[in-house]
């Protein structure tokens, strides 16, 4: 694990565009799995009028690493309706170089990141509870592939994607799915971006362990690779 302290928000912001922007300049194919929420906002404004227009970023493709689906309303998703608002959209990345995960296809996902060369790298958050990805406390096992994750997994899951889908009870799903924590594992790079004093408590856990079901994001700990960028606030607890 490689630990790097920004001094603010928008440092760690300005961190991890160059990072991303680094993998989208290779000349050969690079596969990137990327987090909507409210961390990777300043990062996306960043990067979107560095991206957009430029030939040289055709090389880069992007998957989404979970999807909450709106019941009853066919098309995206909540996840990739937020990344197409924050950075597919100002960015103009064009529908080819999008690869959706959904409830139609998550069985066959995981296949289908292995036959494209596998995830060069996955830029994620992670939750005050310790979720990253969908694994929320008590829903995925470590060993879990990419799977579908019922309403029923947890007395709290409905008020959760109720709240994810806008509070409209119309539009409220039975599911959500995601890659689970052996699928974001297999991933060659796993980027970490952490912020705010409200995170500083579960980054002291998920640095200094145990690894514990209890805290998802523990797990990566154990990767080969992994680089968090965190800010001062967020780094405050750590010994």
């Amino acid at each position: 694990m490689k630990l790097v302290v920004a001094n603010d928000y928008q440092e760690m912001s300005e961190l991890a565009a160059s990072l991303l922007l680094s993998y989208m300049l290779r000349p050969q194919r690079v596969n990137l799995a990327i987090t909507a929420g409210s961390t990777p906002k300043r990062m996306y404004e960043l990067l979107a009028p560095r991206v957009k227009g430029h030939a040289e970023f055709a090389n880069a493709h992007y998957y989404n690493f979970d999807e909450i689906p709106y019941a009853g309303r066919p098309g995206y998703g909540v996840t990739m309706e937020n990344l197409h608002r924050m950075f597919f959209g100002p960015a103009a990345i064009p529908e080819r170089q999008l690869h959706v995960l959904n409830s139609d296809n998550y069985l066959q996902h995981d296949r289908r990141i292995a036959e494209d060369g596998g995830l060069d790298a996955i830029v994620m958050g992670v939750g005050a509870d310790g979720h990253f990805c969908g694994n929320l406390p008590g829903t995925t096992a470590f060993s879990d592939r990419t799977c579908r994750v019922p309403v029923s997994a947890r007395p709290d899951m409905a008020d959760i994607l109720l709240k994810e889908v806008g509070g409209r009870a119309e539009y409220l799903p039975d599911h959500y799915v995601t890659l689970g924590p052996a699928s974001v594992m297999a991933a060659k790079k796993l980027v970490l971006l952490v912020n705010g004093s409200h995170k500083a408590d579960i980054l002291r856990r998920i640095v200094s362990g145990p690894v514990e079901a209890g805290v998802p994001a523990s797990v990566l700990m154990l990767h080969p690779d992994l680089l968090i960028i965190a800010d001062r606030e967020a780094a405050a607890r750590l010994p």
